[in-house]
């Protein structure tokens, strides 16, 4: 397996297949044909006396091998890519670019319309907003497959980066006219009250829940949902009260006939981070759009 034998330029088809999953999409990204990807990987399949994609369904899975060497080769192949990439500062006013985005529901309406608008001057630029597992979003990143993720503060590696975006409070929704509404919310009104809790997961507590726990009070789920859109279609319907981001609840509350009131203890706030890869924070496209979304309050 002597490095003067291997065509280095075949790494570089190497951690597209790997990327992409698929040679047909890795012949797009690599403008090549698909014989010519096909080509290059049998010979680093000779190269290495290993499959290194096995075909499931439309996916190119790797082998454990191909595991392997990717993550020892990624750090230098991103490197050789970085100091290349110095030569070739980027313009995203005539280059075209597709950036992918995680993003949950909630942040989806909060962030694509003030992103969108940023980029009104720059129409060759696209962006491709994905919902994702946590548990899969720094091997997405690491993959390359992702450029970006934003969500709460998460537990992460060394590798990932990762920096606040912005500072978001917790409020109160209740449907107008609602028998709370005509004074402040005690403690003792919001727990008489029944609420709508949102969350991806079948069961356990919210985190205003965890805060609540504190002061030694629990508060009646009447329902459980997944999207925040359905909860307040809820609440603009029923005595149900949702606890929620104000961020959001500001732009439900334009569209609706829902009011906003204050939680009759000091919640915790939530912070929103973006999330990115090291290995790739030196890439020119990734920088300038970075800055873009730290202009995202």
């Amino acid at each position: 397996m002597a490095l003067n034998r291997l065509d280095l330029n075949l790494l570089h088809v190497f951690d597209t297949i790997y990327r992409e999953g698929s040679l047909t999409r890795a012949a797009k990204a690599l403008h090549l044909t698909q014989p010519a990807v096909s080509h290059s990987l049998s010979r680093l399949r000779e190269h290495f006396d290993d499959p290194l994609f096995s075909r499931q369904g439309n996916q190119m899975v790797p082998t454990p091998l191909a595991r392997r060497f990717l993550e020892s080769m990624r750090p230098g192949l991103t490197q050789i890519q970085s100091a290349v990439n110095q030569f070739h500062a980027f313009d995203p006013a005539s280059q075209r670019k597709t950036y992918s985005l995680a993003l949950r529901d909630i942040l989806e309406s909060t962030f694509l319309p003030q992103l969108m608008k940023r980029l009104e001057d720059y129409p060759e630029l696209e962006i491709s907003s994905q919902r994702i597992p946590r548990r899969d979003m720094e091997t997405l990143l690491a993959a390359g497959k992702l450029d970006f993720a934003v969500d709460v503060l998460l537990p992460v590696s060394k590798q990932t980066a990762h920096e606040r975006l912005r500072r978001d409070r917790l409020v109160v929704l209740a449907r107008a006219h609602h028998p709370l509404t005509d004074g402040p919310l005690s403690m003792d009104r919001y727990l008489e009250a029944k609420h709508v809790l949102v969350s991806s997961r079948t069961e356990g507590p919210g985190i205003e829940d965890f805060e609540l726990s504190r002061f030694g009070v629990q508060r009646q789920i009447r329902l459980r949902c997944q999207h925040y859109y359905a909860a307040c279609r809820v609440v603009e319907n029923s005595d149900l009260l949702l606890t929620m981001p104000e961020t959001y609840a500001r732009i439900i509350v334009e569209r609706s006939d829902i009011q906003i009131l204050t939680p009759p203890a000091d919640l915790p706030d939530i912070d929103v981070h973006l999330y990115w890869h090291k290995a790739y924070e030196r890439e020119p496209a990734l920088i300038w759009f970075r800055e873009q979304l730290r202009h995202i309050g």
